[in-house]
């Protein structure tokens, strides 16, 4: 005998949620207490943890989400220099000082209020820099090509051939935390003729709305788009995001912040059957073999400590045998790179390079740059090598750990185990350790130098979305760096020369 399902509308202290096929988690007095008619529960399918969405975040993000499903189907519609046209709509408007003005002045705001909760307001801040990026990275996408609709194969046959085109994926899902050229980035999903909804954190929302409200509704109006081609929704709740991974409308979901929420998200997406693009923890890794040139080694490292990014130097590894020459190497790079900000780095230094540090170094202190102020700290600072896979976060100071290894195969086997298995770059002239090290490491990116290249704009020219690292594994069918050019299926479309063709 069936049941129909019912409406969930109460929920009891202790009551058991099923999940997973055999795992079980209780109601919490406080979920019990808060949970509402109307309001939905999700299970974290990787923690067991009970999302409460309210269901006016539930009621935000469907809305957001069911005005880009109607846009997308109205895209196709549009012609590609509409498309075109909004690129540059929205490039004109940032360029326009004064369309910027109040976006200026929202950003503002954010930064102050992030500073007064001693946030960290690195990424947050949309400088001149950002700006031209941004303007950069829009224009970029108007001379594009358009590839919406494209032959990627064709096998003929007798009397007849198939065509493999690409097509527009969907809907997008965006969730990124205080970033706001994201906005740029992201919309080059529309050039492949897909829509997109975004969440963004609470630091950067301000910004956000004045970006939606100055340029990027002026410029969708101007092109002739549908409304809800590119769309935010408004909230910075959490719950916003969960309501927005879990609704099955969407083609592909993607989330870059912090690694536990982006993980968060990246479960309950996949729990809902949707395709997702992650990115939550970065970080690269950097190993100095025993044939490294000294140079090429003090100049990788000082380059990939240029600013706090995911591609960021974060662990570096120098062999034993070459200690006593490029461990001073090392020393002169961090310092190099915290001159160049103005403030003084910091060197998180394990047992094993600890010994081979001199006196004069480990005794020294720095004046380090926090979120919430200056500090002075030590210089170096012992670390326990089970936490190499932590990722540092500094704002104006450069911050990275340091091991010493007895071979690269060591320094292989901890980046594949500790690391996000994101960025690695190995220094050495020899040819064979570096197709060894190819080989070996588990990362998508893998370079000879600084890590810093690790871009979609720097590398590829493409403004990218999102960076993937292999932390959840690797990627069915493209690379680690997603751009709205990679965001689409194939259709397939028979053409028959033979009336009376038949099987």
């Amino acid at each position: 005998m069936t049941h129909a399902p019912g409406q969930l509308t109460s929920l009891t202290a202790g009551q058991p949620i099923v999940y997973g096929g055999d795992r079980v988690t209780e109601v919490s007095a406080e979920l019990a207490a808060a949970f509402e008619p109307g309001d939905r529960v999700i299970v974290d399918p990787n923690s067991g943890q009970l999302l409460h969405v309210p269901a006016a975040e539930h009621e935000r993000a469907a809305t957001a989400v069911g005005a880009a499903v109607g846009a997308f189907a109205a895209l196709t519609r549009c012609s590609d220099e509409q498309i075109t046209a909004f690129f540059d709509e929205f490039a004109d408007r940032l360029a326009d000082d004064a369309a910027f003005a109040p976006i200026s002045a929202a950003n503002q705001v954010d930064i102050e209020r992030a500073r007064a909760r001693s946030r960290s307001t690195t990424r947050l801040e949309l400088s001149a820099t950002m700006r031209d990026d941004m303007i950069a990275g829009l224009r970029g996408w108007a001379s594009a090509a358009m590839s919406r609709d494209e032959i990627v194969r064709t096998v003929d046959h007798d009397g007849w051939s198939v065509e493999a085109r690409r097509a527009p994926l969907g809907v997008v899902g965006f969730v990124f935390e205080g970033r706001p050229n994201v906005f740029a980035d992201a919309a080059g999903v529309v050039r492949t003729g897909n829509t997109v909804v975004f969440r963004i954190g609470s630091d950067a929302l301000g910004t956000a709305q004045a970006i939606v409200e100055h340029a990027l509704d002026p410029a969708l109006a101007a092109s002739g788009l549908p409304a809800g081609t590119v769309s935010l929704v408004p909230s910075a709740a959490h719950a916003a995001g969960w309501a927005l991974f879990s609704d099955d409308r969407l083609s592909l979901a993607v989330a870059r912040g912090s690694g536990p929420a982006v993980a968060q998200l990246g479960a309950v997406a996949r729990a809902s059957g949707i395709a997702v693009s992650l990115h939550g923890t970065g970080g690269a890794w950097m190993v100095a073999a025993s044939d490294a040139d000294a140079e090429r080694f003090e100049q990788a490292v000082r380059w990939s400590l240029d600013r706090k990014v995911c591609n960021t130097l974060n662990v570096c590894c120098i062999v034993r045998d070459r200690v006593d020459d490029l461990m001073p190497r090392f020393v002169a790079a961090v310092d190099a790179a915290g001159e160049r900000r103005g403030a003084d780095g910091r060197i998180h230094a394990t047992g094993a390079a600890l010994a081979h540090l001199p006196t004069g170094v480990t005794t020294r202190t720095a004046r380090v740059e926090r979120a919430d102020g200056v500090h002075d700290e030590p210089f170096v600072s012992e670390y326990a090598v089970d936490d190499l896979g932590h990722e540092w976060e500094w704002e104006g100071s450069p911050e990275v750990t340091l091991h010493v290894v007895d071979s690269v195969d060591e320094a292989v086997e901890l980046c594949n185990t500790h690391s996000p298995r994101f960025v690695a770059a190995l220094i050495s002239e020899s040819d064979d350790e570096h197709r060894r090290f190819f080989d070996t490491v588990d990362a998508p990116f893998v370079g000879d130098g600084m890590t810093r290249w690790v871009d979609g704009q720097y590398a590829l020219d493409a403004p990218e979305l999102g960076l993937s690292n292999w932390e959840g594994g690797r990627m069915l069918g493209r690379g680690g760096i997603l751009s709205g050019d990679s965001v689409f299926t194939v259709r397939y479309r028979a053409r028959i020369t033979e009336p009376g063709l038949h099987r």
